[in-house]
């Protein structure tokens, strides 16, 4: 092994890294100079790849990661403070601590939800969307549990996102039905699913491929404990090529690095109306001629869309007037 080997880090956990090669599995420690790069966020994270070097010293360390490439872009959150003295400010916000790289580079996430038990949570879901927007990660609806409601009434749930673009799958883990399609949006990628408890990914995983689900949940239990988790999926191997990662304990995605301004560029159904308003800084509030708010009234823009655009873009304006107000008492 004396050149580099190029590898995915398909596991992380206290410093060390499975990097999974041509060549089988490595259990790797990060390089010492690598380690003086300081970012504010992750060095190395499950989804990297990585280029190691062999190690034999008869110890539990096969390989030394001495370069990771360039990310594409990453599923991340807010990592977890550490206390107060940890909190810090930034030019966009009042942050606590830093980006903490959930998956680095999966070609897609998949966002799951139920259809009935528990109820949908589409605020929830528009947050998510909201940050794979940001994070330019594709995504793909999941709405499962389709045996507890019928077809009409599935549809007129997630239609909405239908119509924004956003591929939807329609899936029950208990007659199978949609189960094929999902194989198939998984086969051959890296997926990330995210969704909140209940809603049935492990059943679907199971359906799709018997004791996938199984792992991954014990996975991600292993990965979901104490009361400040840390969320590092492993990437769990598909029989058909292609790696598939639980989330544990995610419900919203990093949108620390956004300005109130930029909120609606985020929303695909929104964005393209915001050049017709008649105000170039319209906030799509109480602004004569916003061309949002028209068409929210003409049944153009769904109200409930709409609102969780309010939402994030008052939520985000609290920042900005946070920071402001920081540098004033400074």
């Amino acid at each position: 092994m004396s050149d580099l080997i190029e590898g995915l880090v398909i596991k992380a956990q206290s410093g060390f890294f499975t990097v999974h090669t041509d060549e089988g599995d490595f259990t790797c420690r990060v390089r010492g100079r690598l380690k003086e790069r300081w970012k504010n966020t992750d060095l190395v994270a499950v989804g990297d790849r990585v280029f190691i070097s062999g190690v034999d010293d008869g110890g539990m360390i096969e390989g030394m990661i001495e370069e990771v490439a360039e990310r594409e872009h990453a599923l991340a959150r807010l990592a977890p403070s550490a206390g107060r003295g940890s909190r810090h400010w930034t030019r966009r916000g009042y942050l606590s601590e830093r980006e903490q790289i959930i998956i680095a580079n999966p070609d897609h996430v998949v966002f799951v939800f139920s259809l009935a038990k528990p109820e949908p949570n589409l605020r929830m879901l528009d947050r998510l969307l909201v940050g794979a927007e940001l994070q330019s990660i594709p995504a793909v609806i999941c709405a499962n549990k389709l045996d507890l409601v019928d077809e009409q009434e599935a549809h007129s749930l997630f239609e909405i996102y239908e119509e924004i673009g956003y591929p939807v799958l329609y899936t029950s883990a208990k007659t199978e039905q949609g189960v094929d399609e999902l194989h198939d949006v998984l086969s051959g990628r890296i997926s990330a699913l995210v969704g909140p408890s209940g809603v049935g990914k492990t059943s679907l995983l199971n359906a799709m491929q018997p004791g996938l689900g199984l792992r991954v949940r014990e996975v991600s239990r292993a990965t979901d404990k104490g009361r400040h988790t840390t969320v590092v999926p492993q990437l769990v191997p598909l029989e058909d090529d292609g790696w598939v990662a639980d989330t544990p304990g995610l419900r919203a995605l990093a949108l620390f690095d956004m300005d109130p301004e930029e909120v609606d560029a985020y929303f695909p159904d929104i964005a393209p109306l915001v050049a017709d308003c008649r105000f170039s800084d319209c906030t799509h509030t109480v602004e004569p001629g916003c061309a949002v708010k028209e068409a929210v009234e003409k049944g153009e823009v769904n109200a409930h869309r709409y609102e969780s655009f309010m939402r994030l873009r008052e939520e985000h304006q609290k920042l900005a007037d946070m920071y402001w107000w920081g540098i004033d008492e400074e």
